[in-house]
Order: C-alpha cells, then sequence, then structure tokens
C-alpha cells in the first residue's frame, strides 16, 4: 500500500514538472555543455541535473499560477491540482523543495554564474510569461526567451564565456524555434484557449494569416540556424552541409502549410517537423563539437 503511494507521487510530480518538456530542456543544456568542452564527460551531468529541477521547479509553479483556467481547458482539466490529486500548496512545495534542489546543484558543481541563469530562466517563466499570457497574445515572443538560456546554462558550467558569439548564436536559435512552434500549437489548441478566457490570436487572425505567420517564423527560425556557422559555431564542412540540407527541407516542408485552403485543419505532422528539425540540429551541432 506504502508503494502505492509513493508510486502515485512520484507520478503526480513528474506531472507537474512536465518531465517530457523538462527532458528535452536538459538536452539543450548538455549541447552548450558540448560545444564549449568539445566532448561528453561525466562533468555534465550534475548541472543538467540542475536545470532539469529548476525546470520542473517552473512547471510545478506554473501549474499552481494557472490551477483555475487549467480547469476550463479539456487539455488540462485532469492535471494535479484541477483534478484534486494534489492540493495548491501541496504543488507548491514541491515546486519549493525541486528549486531548492537545482539551485543548489548548480551552484555547487557549476558556480554562482550557471545558476542565476537558471534562477532567471525560472522568473522569466513564473514572474513575467506566465502573468503576460493573459495580457497580450503575443506573449509568446518575450517568453521565448527562456528557450535561450538552458544552452547557455551547459556552456558556462563547461567553463566557457557567456558573451561568446558562438554560444549566443545557438541561444538565438533556441528562442526563434520556440516561437513557431508555439504558433503550430495555437492553430491546433487556440479555441481551448480562448475558453479558459486568455487574449489569443485565433481571435485577431484568421488560420490562413495564422499560418502566414507561422511560415515567416518558421523561415526565420531556419535562416537563424545557418548562422551558427557564420559565428564559428561548427567545424566540419559535413556538419554545415547537413544544416543547410535539413533548412532547406523544414522549408519546403513549410510551403505545403501556406498552400492549404482556409477551411482545413491545420495537420499535426508540422508540429512533429518542426520538433525533429530542433533534435536534428542539436545532434548535428553535438557531433561536430566532438569531431
Amino acid at each position: 500500500m506504502k508503494k502505492n503511494k509513493i508510486a502515485l507521487f512520484i507520478g503526480i510530480v513528474a506531472e507537474l514538472g512536465k518531465v517530457k518538456i523538462t527532458v528535452a530542456v536538459s538536452l539543450s543544456t548538455i549541447l552548450g555543455y558540448i560545444l564549449w568542452k568539445g566532448t561528453a564527460d561525466a562533468s555534465m551531468w550534475l548541472p543538467t541535473l540542475g536545470i532539469f529541477l529548476l525546470a520542473m521547479a517552473s512547471s510545478a509553479i506554473n501549474h499552481y499560477q494557472e490551477r483555475d483556467y487549467d480547469a476550463l481547458m479539456d487539455r488540462t482539466r485532469l492535471r494535479p491540482i484541477p483534478s484534486g490529486r494534489i492540493s495548491p500548496g501541496g504543488a507548491l512545495a514541491v515546486a519549493l523543495a525541486l528549486a531548492v534542489a537545482g539551485s543548489a546543484l548548480l551552484w555547487i558543481e557549476s558556480g554562482f554564474l550557471a545558476m542565476q541563469l537558471g534562477l532567471l530562466a525560472l522568473l522569466w517563466y513564473n514572474a513575467i510569461y506566465t502573468p503576460l499570457k493573459r495580457v497580450t497574445p503575443f506573449a509568446v515572443v518575450p517568453g521565448s526567451v527562456i528557450g535561450a538560456i538552458p544552452p547557455m546554462v551547459g556552456w558556462v558550467a563547461a567553463g566557457g564565456w557567456l558573451m561568446d558569439p558562438k554560444i549566443l548564436m545557438v541561444a538565438f536559435f533556441f528562442f526563434i524555434w520556440q516561437i513557431p512552434h508555439f504558433w503550430l500549437l495555437l492553430l491546433k489548441l487556440g479555441p481551448q484557449y480562448a475558453q479558459a478566457g486568455f487574449p489569443v490570436l485565433t481571435n485577431l487572425y484568421s488560420n490562413r494569416q495564422l499560418r502566414n505567420i507561422t511560415f515567416v517564423w518558421t523561415l526565420t527560425m531556419a535562416i537563424s540556424c545557418l548562422f551558427i556557422p557564420v559565428f564559428g559555431g561548427m567545424h566540419t564542412n559535413v556538419g554545415r552541409l547537413l544544416l543547410l540540407v535539413g533548412s532547406v527541407a523544414l522549408v519546403l516542408l513549410f510551403v505545403r502549410l501556406l498552400l492549404l485552403k482556409d477551411d482545413q485543419v491545420y495537420d499535426k505532422r508540422y508540429f512533429l517537423y518542426i520538433n525533429t528539425y530542433l533534435l536534428v540540429v542539436m545532434v548535428v551541432l553535438a557531433a561536430d563539437a566532438v569531431a
């Protein structure tokens, strides 16, 4: 019986921490580390764990902040707080424990700057982006700064200089990637956000306009990726070629988004395309760094 309760609690913590998303955040931290060090070694795991715990803490705080809104949406009404599996105070306690553990790991293993960056990501998400979502449908643009921070933490944890143009360009790419990623999500879930009282772009633009804007941001993302080698972020011609081919392929796939008729339903494959593209870019950059 006790083991069942422990398993249920772990499951709740995993839901509060949005583990699938925080794993992706952790991978970008590992990328930043490898880009500076040129190798993957045991020293990268503790700072990566620190960012993972801080990202989980930020997600848990977000669950607390948006618990009333979550209860109004089909996609989120069964989350731990609205479903009654944990109290709001219990979720905050979990978040505090995760934040303290993550901050301590970063400070001890990677230094004060790495910890500051990790806490900056948490504060930006919970104190700026989350409240801003209730004010403007364009909150995703400043909110995307969050995605740029984890690779910088990995870079700093490995010993790199924070203002190095190489990592700044990589961070900028991650910043841009988050925007079309969210726009695609909005094309699918916009009505649910509107139902919960959030200001949404689907109330300002037609589906065709949203698809056009999404394409422009996707094109911008692909171009930003191609600037990574320009700023010295790659060493091999093979890596540069792979980035070029992958970026051109993504843009060509998204041209089809422009050709959809006004009444055609958004195809979730585009969401898969942009996520796969990010993973491919990360693998190519990491492989190039260790080559």
